[in-house]
């Protein structure tokens, strides 16, 4: 089970941080990843990093503002956003999976979902 918190609104420029805790065992080859679903559109990808190594990769829109993270200890992800934008609003989904991959089939365990709102 993932259960996601840390999510709210915030003005454009402004900063929030999303924590996914994973309840159950994580084997180190997992692959944990964030994905996002705005209003009327598809659920789109936005980081991942390996359980066991610290190996992340990043949509081209969210590079250099997201930060993607983990607590072994704590079995927790987070996710890092700086300098938000109008356009980040969405429901923010954590993912467990076990491929270094960034589409939405290479993952079967998912959040409920947390709504971030950036008003510009």
């Amino acid at each position: 089970q993932l259960v996601e918190y840390g999510g709210g609104s915030v003005q454009a420029g402004g900063s929030l941080r999303l924590s996914c805790v994973a309840s159950g065992r994580i084997f180190s080859s997992s692959v944990m990843a964030w994905f996002r679903q705005a209003l009327g559109k598809e659920r789109e990808f936005v980081a991942l990093t390996r359980w066991s190594r610290t190996s992340t990769l990043y949509a081209e829109s969210v590079k250099g503002r997201f930060s993607i993270s983990r607590d072994n200890a704590a079995n927790t992800v987070f996710l890092q956003m700086n300098d938000l934008k109008a356009e980040d609003s969405a429901v923010y989904y954590c993912a467990k999976g076990s491929q270094y991959a960034t589409d939405r089939s290479s993952y079967n365990f998912w959040g409920q979902g947390t709504q971030v709102t950036v008003a510009s």
